[in-house]
């Protein structure tokens, strides 16, 4: 069941190319380990736009790439999805690349390259996009990078919150995240409507070691916080009631790539709907669970239906 038309959305962050290597046994080091290799579209802005739209949310996406072929591919896929590309060109960084190592049950680990992700500038946002009534969904990697993206990232938030725009923010990446320093990050971002960090992102930001505690201690700088724990589902706070949702289950974990943007991109439309708390959280939950199960980054083939089925099994 849905209710109100999900809001426009306005996703900036890094569109990459994955290369993603599927190891058949533990990575041995200084030898070689059988894997199964292949390239794909991929990075966290791109992929919470694609899944926004599978959700059904009208999306434009804020990016930067090179003037190369796999950009162009990427850009017409995100396009056949519904998503608004609103992707800059640069004339001389090439796209962002990930080399993704998975491991036999699913966990990846990765190696970014940023590419042209990293010239992202203010010049780059669109003049229309931002309007009352829209909503801004930040990936942390602009934020989290010096230079010309933190600019980009600072203005959208600045543009964002000056036409009354509600604002979520994904931190993205924990090892960035300690290296910027937490409470840096944080100010840098300011206060968010909603803030959708992993475990490891969480624990980190709020120096906690423990999640549910972290998340209480994050509503400092969100209206809502809500955590996500992989296997165990997850848990959302507004600062004094607490919600635990366990993970959905679609099937065997073929990778867990890009199950965070797609949980993410799910509870942004089902709250934009007026769901119940419970509700956005459970449907957040099950489109995790069909990313995982279909081990596609930017969904080839998924629909909402598809979603939905999993929340009513």
């Amino acid at each position: 069941m849905s209710g109100p038309a999900p809001r426009p959305v306005v996703v900036v962050g890094d569109l990459m190319v994955d290369v993603v290597a599927r190891m058949a046994a533990p990575l041995a080091v200084g030898s070689d380990t059988p894997a199964r290799v292949r390239s794909r579209p991929g990075g966290a802005g791109a992929n919470v736009a694609a899944w926004l739209a599978v959700a059904g949310a009208p999306v434009t996406l804020v990016a930067r790439t090179g003037d190369d072929d796999a950009a162009r591919a990427a850009v017409a896929r995100l396009a056949g999805h519904g998503v608004t590309p609103a992707v800059a060109v640069d004339p001389s960084l090439a796209t962002g690349t990930c080399v993704v190592l998975v491991a036999a049950d699913g966990e990846r680990s990765m190696l970014p390259d940023a590419g042209a992700n990293a010239a992202l500038a203010p010049a780059d946002l669109p003049d229309g996009a931002f309007a009352r009534g829209a909503h801004l969904h930040l990936t942390g990697y602009p934020l989290l990078r010096d230079g010309p993206p933190r600019a980009a990232a600072l203005e959208a938030l600045r543009r964002a919150r000056g036409v009354g725009m509600t604002v979520s923010l994904d931190p993205s990446s924990a090892a960035p995240l300690e290296a910027l320093g937490p409470d840096r990050f944080l100010a840098l971002a300011g206060e968010v409507d909603l803030l959708v960090p992993n475990r490891d992102e969480a624990l980190t930001l709020a120096s906690a070691s423990d999640p549910q505690a972290a998340a209480r201690a994050l509503c400092a700088y969100a209206r809502e916080v809500v955590v996500t724990l992989g296997a165990e589902g997850a848990l959302w706070t507004d600062g004094g009631s607490v919600l635990d949702a366990p993970a959905a289950t679609a099937g065997p974990v073929a990778d867990t790539t890009g199950a965070g943007d797609a949980f993410t991109a799910a509870l942004a439309v089902a709250l934009a709907e007026g769901r119940s708390t419970d509700d956005a959280v459970r449907f957040a939950a099950a489109a995790g669970a069909h990313a995982v199960s279909i081990a596609e980054v930017i969904p080839a083939l998924a629909r909402r239906s598809d979603i939905e089925r999993l929340l009513n099994d």
